[in-house]
């Protein structure tokens, strides 16, 4: 009897312990992933971005991925894994019960999980579809998993992902991104030697990293070739050529997104996470071809860092404190006929400030928003030669408007002392140094960027009209329909100023900006293109006459800085807005339009006479010579029609004779527009003094 119940109590333990396993297992199974998954894996891989020349700028990723297909992995690669991680690989069928009896015994006395005895498709199981954690549920759920995975995949199938799967160190993930981080090639360029070293990572990508711990890198290499001798994958004269060769590692070669063009890359990020979102972009590896050229790039951040840093230590010897904040920058250029970004810099360090400051920042352009005005002027029937008066303006606000009340100062006298001390009733704008010239021509007025000039200007045409001509050129900026407007005393972005510019550039047609060319899947297919998107908002003769105009001011008015130093045939315009809180250039060649802008933050002062030509213009000098180092010198092409070239008196603004005494430069005019009589008799009152001095500022 009591061996009868012995033997019931036995059978009763174990039917329980088999209903335990039996539930165990089931729940391990359901928490695997189904078999549709295990054949429809996507690997995450990282996608990358490139320049306008190929160049590979950085890479979106959480796991830095790219994957190659078998046959493109190197042999001696495969062998050598194979080698030091699974030998009997291909006779297997998925689980090795010698690896696990191993393991298993060392987990015993260590009285830890020190071991894993993993075949390459259990390891696979594992990176693939599971947690890096160590505890035995996770170990079962591996086993079943490498099972399924035999069952339902080759030996070459599992080999050619674990291959892409396998993390390498220092963030890559697979063979092809392993080869380019450490050698700076592709994984079918690698060699015997390198092809070793790769593989003697795989067990420990820290301890064994070439980075931090090179000996014992080579030192594992010895291992990983002594295997494959064994194994006979190579000869022993192989094996001696390999361990004669040097391992000669490229720490640089694969950027991280904060190294190069950080502004752009994450003005680029933003766009593809919210067409596509967050997970494709960082696991589908999609290749997006940008409009960048890293070389301008590249150019453009050292330009920057350069003057700024020389600007910044002299700010802190004048102030004789360094409790000041370093000067931002913004620098933008566009390919003038496609709208493609060609550089972008939203600040000084992208690490310690992601404020993209080329479209976030919204600032006033002070006088670089006179070009705007004038060429509003020119479409209303003014020519470069139209005179304008260059004196004093009193404005006096009747409740409604501002009215201009006076030329001179003398009018104050009569209004109240509280009107004249309330800047909402009494407005007198001043020029830069408080020189005024008498009759100025508009050509002159604006190379010397003279502010009661265009305050006159936008007068006559209305704030409306030249508002309607900023919106239609490419400012989306609300903006104050006043006089002050004469004054860029609208805040606006530089992107948005930029691409006004480059309708003077382009003739007469807007184009709207953008990054990206296009974008492909990790098939190659191409899910996004881009192409130029163009307006047509000046006419080209109109554009032309601007640009005539604007080369002046590089020639002899507030951009000369320029004129030193770039020998090219460009246009642009300086801007200083009050206080000297905001320095501007923006200019244009045929070939490239740039926008600089210089300032705090907090809008303080940059400092006494600190404006545009002075701060922003040698930054956008330096760039573009440099940038377009290499590229053809060309000239504005002048329109086959509607421009007319007329010799002109300087100092009276009318045809030019054999009498003239001033100076005779050739004019560009509207057909139609151009002067066709002489001043014949001159007097004092028609002279139109010459200005050698005056500087650039918006108020």
């Amino acid at each position: 009897m009591k061996v009868f119940l012995f033997r019931y109590r036995v059978l009763a333990y174990c039917l329980v312990l088999l209903a335990l396993a039996g539930y165990y297992v089931r729940i391990v199974l359901e928490e695997l992933p189904p078999v549709e998954t295990l054949k429809e894996y996507k690997p995450t891989l990282s996608s990358k971005l490139y320049d306008i020349n190929g160049l590979l700028i950085t890479e979106y990723f959480t796991e830095r991925r790219t994957w190659i297909p078998l046959y493109r992995i190197p042999i001696d690669f495969q062998n050598a894994v194979l080698s030091i991680e699974d030998q009997r690989f291909f006779s297997h069928w998925g689980i090795s019960f010698m690896g696990i009896m191993r393991a298993t015994v060392q987990n015993t006395i260590s009285r830890r999980i020190a071991a894993g005895g993993s075949t390459i498709t259990q390891q696979l199981a594992k990176t693939a579809f599971l947690t890096q954690e160590r505890t035995f549920t996770r170990k079962a759920k591996e086993l079943v998993l490498a099972i399924q995975l035999e069952r339902n995949f080759s030996k070459q199938e599992i080999l050619e992902m674990y291959l892409n799967q396998v993390y390498l160190g220092h963030g890559a993930y697979g063979v092809e991104q392993a080869a380019m981080l450490y050698f700076s090639k592709h994984a079918w360029e690698l060699s015997l030697s390198e092809c070793t070293s790769l593989a003697g990572l795989i067990r420990s990508p820290s301890h064994y990293s070439p980075f931090n711990h090179f000996e014992k890198t080579v030192s594992r290499k010895e291992t990983v070739l002594g295997q494959m001798r064994k194994m006979k994958y190579i000869t022993a004269e192989e094996l001696k050529k390999a361990q004669a060769e040097p391992i000669v590692i490229q720490k640089t070669s694969v950027p991280l997104p904060t190294f190069r063009a950080g502004y752009f890359v994450e003005y680029v990020r933003q766009q593809v996470e919210q067409e596509f979102g967050s997970d494709v972009l960082y696991s589908a590896g999609y290749k997006i071809y940008t409009t960048l050229d890293l070389q301008m790039q590249t150019t453009a951040e050292i330009v920057i860092n350069e003057f700024l840093n020389d600007f910044d230590n002299k700010r802190f010897v004048i102030k004789k404190s360094t409790d000041i904040p370093f000067a931002q920058c913004s620098l933008l250029a566009l390919d003038p006929k496609t709208g493609q970004i060609r550089a972008m810099v939203g600040g000084r360090d992208f690490k310690k400030s992601q404020f993209n400051r080329t479209y976030q920042a919204y600032r006033q352009p002070g006088s670089a928003f006179k070009p705007i005005i004038y060429t509003t002027a020119i479409d209303k029937g003014y020519t470069a030669t139209s005179v304008i008066d260059d004196s004093r303006l009193v404005y006096v606000n009747d409740g409604r408007d501002w009215r201009l009340k006076s030329n001179t100062t003398e009018y104050l006298a009569t209004l109240p002392e509280e009107w004249v001390n309330d800047p909402l009733k009494v407005w007198m704008p001043e020029n830069y140094k408080r020189k005024y010239h008498g009759k100025v021509l508009l050509r002159r007025a604006l190379e010397f960027s003279l502010n009661m000039c265009a305050i006159r200007t936008i007068d006559e045409l209305g704030p409306t009209t030249v508002v309607d001509y900023a919106h239609r050129i490419g400012i989306d900026s609300q903006l104050t329909n006043t006089l002050s407007l004469a004054l860029g005393s609208s805040d606006v972005t530089m992107m948005e100023m930029v691409r006004a510019y480059n309708v003077f550039a382009n003739r007469g047609i807007l184009t709207k900006p953008y990054a990206i060319i296009k974008i492909e899947d990790n098939t190659g297919k191409v899910i996004k293109e881009n192409h130029t998107q163009e307006q047509d908002v000046l006419s080209e003769q109109t554009a032309y006459i601007m640009t005539n105009i604007l080369k002046g001011v590089i020639r002899d008015g507030t951009g000369k800085y320029v004129s030193y130093f770039f020998k090219r045939p460009c246009a642009g315009k300086t801007g200083t807005t009050n206080n000297y809180s905001d320095a501007w250039f923006i200019g244009y060649t045929p070939q490239l339009t740039c926008g600089v802008w210089v300032g705090y933050d907090d809008k303080r002062t940059l400092g006494e006479k600190n404006t545009g030509g002075s701060v922003a213009c040698p930054i956008w000098t330096n760039f573009m010579k440099k940038s377009l180092k290499g590229y053809p010198e060309m000239d504005f092409p002048v329109p086959k029609t509607g421009i007319t070239f007329t010799n002109i008196d300087s100092n009276t603004g009318y045809l030019a004779t054999p009498d003239s005494k001033h100076i005779i430069y050739n004019e560009a005019y509207l057909t139609g527009t151009e002067p066709k009589t002489v001043l014949l008799n001159q007097t004092t009152s028609d002279y139109i003094p010459d200005i050698k001095d005056e500087e650039d500022s918006g108020f």
